[in-house]
């Protein structure tokens, strides 16, 4: 990726993202400002992805696309693909695999054969940070600096009244609007070990790794001669949850802004890191290609799940799909 805040790669980076949103008709919001760094001010620019803008709530999945500066920049060219170039790579995946089934959806709203309204009534976002990597070392004040001012913008843009809108007697906000932040960081070297975080998400976090056991256990993350992905063979991603465990803590990340203002997070980052974190060894050779197919699986499917996708209705059984073309 290589996309340290204001730079031309940052720039390469950001309308390869746009462009990409752009093709599927998302609406794009590119959130720009200014801010003090320890190298001087810098402009930094989110990306804020939204299927469906009339929708009054919408659940986020979010990453950031910047880099991490090196001093000797451009001679030390850190590429960043675990962090977090895999993860914008999964969130467009996520978007391109879901299109479809939004678009359906939406058909099934505007023509009132929607059974749910409240379902149909929460979209998906896509929120690239800006700014999440210090320019030197990580401070309250040298870090996630895209989320940091896209907390406090959404906390104090304030929305007209509604009719669907559940929160009756309140003033509404951009951030009342989120129903959950999903935050992706450090993903894509093989057997990360995530962990729950937060009470509040705890069934998030269920949910998901049972999409993992149900795909797994069907055989779905088999991918070549790898023998690890085989039913059978494949080891969870997600650590045990304990009932009893309070809230565990956090690692200092993009989500901290949204957290400290009442939003819900589900934080999916490993726990050791990757061992190239923060090292010119953060390439592509960090990757893996089975665990990169597993997440795009998992996150899907989840994501269809908790959006009350019919991923049927995009792919009938293969019968129907003959005796259709038998009958044409």
């Amino acid at each position: 990726m290589n996309g340290i805040a204001d730079t031309e790669n940052n720039t390469v980076v950001r309308s390869y993202i746009i462009s990409t949103l752009k093709a599927l008709e998302w609406h794009i919001e590119v959130d720009e400002f200014t801010d003090k760094t320890p190298l001087g001010n810098k402009r930094f620019r989110n990306i804020i992805a939204t299927k469906d803008p009339t929708a009054t709530r919408r659940v986020i999945m979010s990453a950031h696309y910047d880099s991490k500066y090196e001093a000797k920049y451009p001679d030390n060219q850190f590429v960043g693909a675990t962090d977090s170039a895999a993860p914008c790579a999964m969130m467009l995946d996520l978007a391109e695999a879901l299109n479809p089934l939004l678009d359906q959806r939406k058909k099934r709203v505007d023509g009132g054969v929607e059974e749910d309204e409240d379902v149909a009534d929460t979209t998906l976002q896509l929120v690239f940070f800006d700014g999440e990597e210090a320019f030197v070392s990580w401070t309250a004040t040298d870090s996630i600096y895209g989320a940091r001012h896209l907390a406090d913008k959404w906390a104090n843009s304030y929305l007209s009244p509604h009719d669907k809108r559940r929160l009756m007697g309140t003033q509404s906000t951009e951030l009342t609007g989120i129903e959950h932040l999903i935050l992706l960081d450090l993903l894509g070297a093989p057997q990360p070990l995530i962990r729950s975080y937060y009470l509040d998400t705890a069934w998030l976090f269920d949910a998901l790794a049972s999409v993992e056991r149900r795909l797994g256990e069907s055989g779905a993350f088999t991918y070549g001669d790898e023998k690890g992905m085989a039913p059978g063979k494949w080891t969870s991603y997600f650590m045990p949850r304990s009932e009893q465990r309070v809230n565990f803590g956090y690692i200092g990340d993009d989500h901290v802004p949204f957290l400290e203002r009442g939003v819900s997070v589900l934080h999916l980052i490993p726990e050791p890191f990757p061992r190239v974190w923060h090292t010119l060894k953060d390439d592509a050779t960090a990757l893996d290609i089975p665990t990169m197919r597993r997440w795009n699986l998992m996150l899907r499917v989840f994501m269809s799940e908790y959006l009350h996708l019919r991923p049927e209705d995009a792919h009938p059984p293969k019968a129907a799909r003959r005796s259709t073309s038998e009958l044409g």
